[in-house]
């Protein structure tokens, strides 16, 4: 887990590094020909089919005449004939690849059930001041590699990274986002440039309402970048207070097919892993992997099948019922994103089937003996152990047609057995 010891790293210098780039960074573009040579047509790279010499663990590469490295998580039971997606999680300024490898890529890889090829890049003087574009050429050289020995989907490339790899993260959606399919950026900032920026890429920003050392309106920049690009309705989105120690998602609308912008503000400072309900951010009990996990894995791959699809059934059967409720009403269907001991996170998504919008919704469900609810967010519990009912917030009560929100919450108890009676009403 991503140790506290790795969240805050000085922010004298982190001042000294907003300081130094505002309006110094060097853009750092390749040029048209080195965009191709890693956005190729077919969806499976030439990585498939072919026994990899490439392994987990810390790798070497030559970029920009200089000696560099990258950790390289590659899923257990590898299948040489499966597109896999690839994410890549840019460490924050003093930190390291390590630091993001130890800390489960931002929490992402105990979600992926070893669905994803990850990279943590090794930044220069542990940042990424990306001169002369030198850190846009590491990301394509070290794509190139990965991608010439392992089967990637070539449509499920994601990049994210916290404070200055956030603001790497940026910078590839930016200057490739032919490539990129999504990024996530936590409290980021324009400090790595912006070579292009003028293409949708699909963006979730999340930064906390008072950070000390790269303020929201930052933040609030990159993610207007993209609304722009995306073609979505500008708005302002609402934040939480200080104070409430809650988080709001705002998913934007408007935005073209295929290219959402999603915005989360929090009760927080400058951290990648704030907790509702605490002041102490906290890897197993954030929000933000569960979220962000959502967000990169509702991009459905466009890959075709490299072998026929297993005629079995699977081997791990579904942790809750099919959603509840029937055509033209709403439906709550339950998922847990982590656990830990004596303890886990969950998400229920409220869907509209319907043809109107719903006005309010109720999510029913019961939880299991010694499960007890300790925060809730996105929604108004009643009751915290055995049945528990949940009302929409002020903010998500409206659901379109073939839309849908999500509320979360951690609690207490065993994580491994799911809440039973998963029901959803509206008015």
């Amino acid at each position: 887990m991503l140790r506290r010891r790795f969240f805050l790293p000085s922010i004298a210098a982190a001042a000294l590094l907003l300081a130094a780039t505002t309006g110094g960074v060097l853009s750092g573009g390749l040029g048209a020909t080195a965009v191709a040579a890693t956005n190729g047509t077919l969806a499976a790279t030439a990585g498939c089919g072919k026994a990899p010499t490439l392994a987990s663990g810390t790798r070497t590469i030559q970029s920009s005449g200089q000696s560099r490295t990258y950790n390289l998580r590659i899923p257990d039971g590898y299948d040489r004939n499966h597109p896999y997606r690839l994410i890549f999680g840019f460490h924050w300024l003093n930190g390291s690849a390590n630091n993001v490898t130890s800390a489960g890529y931002y929490g992402l890889q105990s979600l992926s059930n070893n669905s994803t090829i990850f990279v943590a890049p090794q930044g220069l003087n542990a940042g990424w001041a990306n001169t002369n574009g030198r850190d846009l050429t590491l990301f394509d050289d070290i794509s190139r590699q990965i991608e010439n020995d392992l089967c990637v989907d070539t449509t499920q490339r994601f990049a994210l990274g916290w404070s200055y790899g956030g603001a790497m993260s940026y910078a590839v959606a930016c200057a490739r986002p032919t490539i990129i399919r999504a990024v996530t950026v936590i409290s980021g900032a324009n400090l790595s440039g912006c070579n292009g920026g003028t293409q949708p890429v699909a963006y979730f920003g999340i930064h906390g309402i008072y950070d000390s050392v790269l303020n929201i309106s930052q933040g609030r920049q990159l993610r207007d970048t993209f609304v722009r690009n995306n073609g979505c309705t500008a708005q302002s989105p609402r934040e939480p207070s200080r104070g409430s120690l809650t988080h709001i998602t705002t998913a934007y609308a408007g935005c073209r097919a295929g290219y959402p912008v999603q915005w989360a503000a929090f009760d927080g400072d400058h951290t990648p892993s704030p907790v509702d309900g605490s002041g102490s951010p906290n890897d197993s009990r954030t929000w933000t992997s569960g979220e962000i996990w959502r967000f990169f894995s509702q991009f459905e791959s466009t890959t075709p099948p490299t072998t026929p699809p297993p005629t079995d059934p699977p081997t791990d059967p579904p942790t809750t019922p099919p959603p509840t409720g029937e055509p033209g009403t709403c439906a709550a269907t339950y998922r847990t994103l982590n656990t830990w001991p004596g303890g886990f996170q969950a998400e229920v998504t409220v869907a509209n089937n319907s043809t109107a919008p719903l006005n309010g919704w109720t999510v029913g469900l019961t939880l299991a003996s010694g499960q007890a609810i300790s925060s809730l967010w996105s929604g108004t519990n009643t009751g915290t152990t055995g049945s528990v009912t949940v009302r929409n917030a002020p903010y998500n009560g409206t659901v379109g047609p073939n839309a849908s929100t999500t509320f979360g919450f951690t609690a207490t108890g065993n994580g491994a057995t799911a809440p039973g009676n998963v029901t959803c009403t509206s008015p």
